[in-house]
C-alpha cells in the first residue's frame, strides 16, 4: 500500500468530521475555499514579513514570485493598518489583487481578551478588521487572525471563553470568521486549549482556529497528533520553520531547517479535508535581522513550499 493510501486511510474517520466543520464554517463565512468541489490549496505569503513594503508592492512582488494567495497585515502601525487605510488605497489593493488574481485568505491582527482595557481595544481593531475584510473581497471576505496574548491557561480559561463569546457575536454580526492562532508562550499554545474554548462556546462556526507546528516543535506535541485535534476547527495555516540553539527556541523560514516536513504536513491536512491556505509566515526574528531582504526571503519560501506542495501531490490551483 502507498504511503498516500495509508494516510487516507489513517484519517477517513477524522475527514468526515473535519469537512463537516469546515463546510460549517464556510457556508457561514461565504469563503468558497473550502468547498468540497475544490480539490487544491491554496500557497500564500503574510506581509507580515515584508514590513518595508507598501502593500501593493508587495501584492505584485508575490504575484511575480508566483504565489496564490497573500495574507495582508493590518496590524497596529503597519501598512494596511485597518484604522488608517483610506478609500482610495483600499480601492488600490482591491483592484491589485483582482488584477493579479491573488486570493486574499486572511488579516493579520494582534490583540488580547484578558483585561477590559484589551478586550474594549480588541472589540475595536476587530471590527474594523472585519469591516475591511469585506471592503478588500466583498465576494469572498478573508477571515481575521490573531493570537491571544500572554497568561496562563488554567487560571484564565473561564474569562477567555466568556470574551471570546463577545468575539462571536461580532464574527456573527459582521458575517466574517475570526479565528485564533495557538502561540508558543501564549495563554493559548496549543490545540487542546483553543479545541477547550470551542467547545465551551458551542463550537461557533465563525470562531476558528489558525494551525502553526513551528509553535508546538520540541514541545512533545507531534505532528500528527496536533493535525488530528486541530483539524475540525482549522480554516488558515501559517507555516515557517524553527530549530533549537541551547536552550532556546529560535524561528526560521519554512523549509531552511527541515525540522518540520512540510509536505507531510500540507498531505496530512489536505487528507484530511483541509482545503484552505498554507500561508508563509516570516518571524520577527528573522525580518528583524540585520541585512534582511523581503523580498528574496519570499522567494525562499516559494521555492522550499512550492517543492513541498510538489513532494506532497497536492494540487494548487492552476
Amino acid at each position: 500500500m502507498s504511503r498516500r493510501n495509508v494516510i487516507g486511510g489513517c484519517t477517513c474517520a477524522l475527514m468526515t468530521g473535519g469537512m463537516n466543520a469546515m463546510l460549517r464554517a464556510n457556508k457561514a463565512s461565504g469563503q468558497e475555499r473550502l468547498s468540497p468541489s475544490i480539490r487544491t490549496c491554496t500557497l500564500g505569503f503574510s506581509t507580515y514579513g515584508m514590513p518595508s513594503l507598501r502593500s501593493e508592492t508587495a501584492i505584485d512582488v508575490l504575484a511575480k514570485i508566483g504565489f496564490d494567495s497573500v495574507e495582508l497585515a493590518v496590524r497596529e502601525g503597519w501598512d494596511a493598518d485597518s484604522a488608517e487605510l483610506s478609500e482610495a488605497r483600499k480601492k488600490a489593493i482591491r483592484v491589485r489583487l483582482e488584477e493579479h488574481s491573488l486570493r486574499l485568505t486572511s488579516l493579520m491582527e494582534h490583540v488580547s481578551p484578558l483585561s477590559d482595557k484589551q478586550q474594549a481595544f480588541a472589540l475595536e481593531r476587530l471590527k474594523l478588521a472585519t469591516e475591511l475584510a469585506h471592503e478588500l473581497a466583498p465576494s469572498t471576505p478573508p477571515l481575521v487572525q490573531t493570537v491571544l496574548g500572554g497568561g496562563d491557561f488554567e487560571s484564565s480559561k473561564n474569562l477567555l471563553r466568556d470574551r471570546l463569546g463577545r468575539w462571536v457575536r461580532l464574527a456573527d454580526e459582521t458575517q466574517t470568521a475570526i479565528a485564533i492562532k495557538p502561540h508558543r508562550g501564549g495563554v493559548v499554545s496549543q490545540p487542546a486549549e483553543a479545541v477547550w474554548l470551542f467547545e465551551q462556546l458551542g463550537a461557533p462556526d465563525r470562531l476558528r482556529m489558525v494551525f502553526d507546528y513551528s509553535h508546538y516543535a520540541f514541545r512533545d506535541l507531534p505532528l500528527i497528533e496536533t493535525i488530528e485535534t486541530s483539524l475540525p476547527y482549522v480554516a488558515h495555516v501559517a507555516v515557517k520553520d524553527v530549530k533549537r540553539v541551547d536552550d532556546r527556541v529560535v524561528f526560521e523560514l519554512p523549509g531552511e531547517t527541515r525540522n518540520i516536513d512540510f509536505a507531510d504536513l500540507i498531505s496530512r491536512l489536505h487528507g484530511g479535508g483541509y482545503r484552505g491556505d498554507i500561508n508563509c509566515e516570516v518571524s520577527s526574528m528573522v525580518s528583524k535581522r540585520a541585512g534582511y531582504d523581503a523580498v528574496a526571503a519570499a522567494r525562499t519560501c516559494y521555492r522550499n513550499l512550492s517543492t513541498a506542495f510538489e513532494r506532497s501531490g497536492v494540487e494548487r490551483p492552476s
